[in-house]
């Protein structure tokens, strides 16, 4: 299955990024620089989400995504939309 998620990048004032995921609640990562960042930001989406599968009931879901231009930014966030593609194998559910 394929995901598609926003994240927020914030610029540090020694040069690293932090990246939280407006959807994904406690969803965060860090990089030295922005493209390590995003790196990171990937990895950490893919292991929220294969955490959320595994847990998923009929009662919950997965969250909705929610549109770029509705995300608050402070002054040097950058918004990336992170693309992750979880395998899902047999016995995933149960």
């Amino acid at each position: 299955m394929k995901f598609i998620y926003p994240a927020v990048f914030h610029p540090m004032a020694d040069g690293t990024w932090t990246a939280s995921f407006p959807d994904l609640e406690g969803c965060t990562a860090a990089g030295r620089d922005l493209e390590d960042a995003v790196f990171e930001a990937h990895d950490a989406a893919e292991q929220w989400l294969i955490l959320e599968l595994e847990e998923l009931t009929e009662d919950t879901g997965l969250p909705c995504v929610t549109d770029i231009a509705d995300i608050p930014l402070s002054p040097g966030d950058v918004v990336r939309n992170i693309c992750v593609t979880v395998r899902l194998y047999e016995g995933w559910d149960e």
